[in-house]
């Protein structure tokens, strides 16, 4: 039952790199790892790679913390199956994994899908796309596609105080 939150997140984002997480999204902030060091358990919800700037704007034009203006280059594309069982998905993430990029870790949403973290920095953005349209037309939820989109925290806390467990971990895909 011990939260792993800390370690994860030190090995899957080593230094000291802007993250923006949020309890909600609509309660969020961007902050240096330290700031949010002991603090990100509690939290559900997390950008899958740094941030570029603490403020950006939106497509509005309004100043904010998480929007795709300052979100920097993709370190991980998340990959989320919200029909079927859990099994189903497991055997999607591992085929997608099999034959396509490394997978680094699969959490638990604390609800009913399974997340798939595949390492992506530095693959180009065409090999991306290609990489979604195979997982989209298996099921693959298309709003992850969206560098900024907001996924589950890992080991993080669920608003109804359900944990997003990491049920696989495997840092050394990261380079």
């Amino acid at each position: 039952n011990l939260s792993h939150t800390e370690e994860i997140l030190d090995a899957i984002f080593p230094g000291d790199p802007l993250l923006c997480v949020g309890k909600s999204t609509y309660e969020f902030a961007t902050h240096h790892r330290k700031t949010w060091r002991g603090r990100l358990a509690a939290l559900s919800l997390i950008v899958p790679s740094p941030m570029s700037t603490k403020y950006g704007r939106t497509l509005e034009g309004k100043r904010s913390e998480h929007c795709l203006d300052n979100t920097g280059a993709r370190h991980f594309l998340v990959i989320e199956f919200d029909q079927g069982t859990r099994d189903q998905h497991a055997a999607l993430i591992w085929h997608l994994q099999s034959e396509y990029l490394p997978l680094a870790m699969v959490l638990f949403s604390g609800y009913k899908s399974l997340h798939g973290w595949f390492y992506v920095k530095g693959i180009g953005e065409n090999i991306l796309k290609l990489f979604m349209r195979k997982a989209v037309v298996l099921g693959a939820d298309p709003a992850t596609w969206t560098r900024s989109q907001f996924v589950r925290m890992p080991d993080g806390l669920r608003d109804n105080g359900e944990k997003q467990t990491v049920f696989f971990f495997n840092p050394e895909v990261i380079k």
